[in-house]
């Protein structure tokens, strides 16, 4: 019986060993944030002396939009509100309420990403799109009813999602309305670039998604949910340790070479 045991044990083990190892080579934020304290992260891209740069434009409220490279086009919280000159290649969403998703999207988009499902489950997305791939990591989320004047807590019904092109890892919070634990931490894995919710009301209280940010160290933080919370406020509750940079254009030009070397908070044109 023992022997018979350990032989289910030793072929499970080697069913289960490619299908991690699987995981760490798609994800390259996720392979360097576990890496051994002591080890130095190297990005492969970097190395090589790519400098293939991204292009993240603010189009409003908590929609950013993402170029890549190799010509996709991604929008964020997607609810057919804000558009730019084409429509986007890919969208994600969260169902906080109507401001953040739509269930009639353009049909001509041809990847349309929930944070959510519709079975209660959390939603599993590991998508590889052109030149990016896209993950998720759920969280509770407030849905609002009807008129918005009601809500309910939903477990699992946000996603943050990690876009990784060109070496960076991007993340967008969503309508993060609950703290982070260490499991969701070590799920985001490294971030380079993440976009905040910074209201204050709506989504989580300022000193809640202060000390995410905080904890995420990521080189470039992009507010938005900017119309409620003074930009001053915020700085003063993430830290000295994070520089500032008001810009008067709506699109960021970034590459892995060119992250700034100390945290720094950039505000795009818009609101």
């Amino acid at each position: 019986m023992l022997r018979s045991f350990s032989a289910i044990l030793a072929l499970l083990c080697q069913l289960i060993a490619p299908a991690a190892a699987e995981d760490a080579q798609r994800s390259e934020c996720l392979a360097i944030s576990s890496a051994p304290p002591r080890a130095t992260p190297i990005n492969l891209h970097a190395a090589a002396g790519n400098t293939d740069e991204v292009a993240i434009t603010y189009a409003g409220h908590s929609t950013y939009y993402i170029d890549t490279p190799g010509g996709v086009r991604i929008a964020t919280d997607w609810s057919g509100a804000y558009r730019t000159d084409r429509l986007p290649d890919v969208v994600t969403m969260n169902r906080a309420h109507s401001t953040h998703y739509t269930l009639f999207p353009d049909p001509r988009i041809p990847y349309v990403l929930h944070g959510w499902s519709d079975d209660g489950s959390p939603a599993k997305i590991a998508e590889r799109i052109g030149d990016v791939y896209i993950r998720n990591v759920t969280s509770d989320i407030r849905r609002y009813l009807l008129d918005d004047s009601s809500s309910e807590m939903i477990k699992d019904g946000n996603s943050i999602f990690i876009f990784e092109v060109a070496g960076l890892c991007i993340g967008h919070l969503g309508h993060l309305h609950t703290r982070l634990d260490d499991s969701q931490f070590a799920a985001i894995g490294r971030l380079d670039i993440v976009m905040v919710p910074i209201d204050g009301t709506y989504t989580m209280s300022l000193d809640g998604i202060s000390d995410i940010t905080r904890r995420l160290r990521a080189s470039v933080v992009l507010p938005m949910h900017r119309f409620a919370t003074p930009l001053d406020e915020f700085m003063r509750k993430i830290g000295e340790q994070f520089a500032i940079d008001v810009r008067s254009e709506r699109t960021l030009t970034i590459s892995r070479d060119s992250l700034p070397g100390t945290p720094t908070v950039i505000i795009l044109d818009g609101v």
